[in-house]
């Protein structure tokens, strides 16, 4: 996707705790934690990733975007698929998408990257028109 910025990639927080869980000092359950709605969202608007899940290794995994933003209104905390993420993109000005890492089988689930995107330009999105009000009494 074109103009991401502020990029924030939880690799080495990911990393952290999967050492920690196979250290003992995590239990799985404490980390096998998605709820439901979280799968719902990643099996419908997320896309499937190649790599194994890192605690139960099965391939059932998928990467969902979450979008946030106060320009978004009602949209805001959605979940997004990617052709819907490049269309906001030129929609609005700026909001913010964490993409969740889910595991459909254990319900593995961590925060991966987190970005800004949007056309950087205020007032991009075309005003809403309103129903003009007679004059009439």
């Amino acid at each position: 996707m074109r103009n991401q910025r502020q990029i924030v990639d939880y690799a080495l927080r990911r990393r952290a705790l999967l050492a920690r869980w196979r250290a003992g000092h995590v239990s799985t359950d404490d980390i096998c934690d998605a709820n439901p709605y979280l799968t719902q969202a990643a099996r419908h608007h997320g896309e499937s990733i190649e790599h194994p899940c890192p605690v139960c290794a099965k391939q059932r995994m998928a990467l969902v975007a979450w979008v946030f933003g106060d320009e978004l209104q009602h949209a805001s905390g959605s979940a997004r698929k990617p052709d819907e993420l490049e269309r906001m993109a030129e929609l609005f000005a700026e909001f913010t998408v964490y993409v969740v890492e889910v595991c459909f089988a254990c319900r593995w689930n961590h925060l991966a990257l987190s970005y800004v995107v949007g056309t950087g330009e205020p007032g991009t999105r075309a005003p809403r028109t309103r129903p003009r009000k007679s004059a009439t009494p």
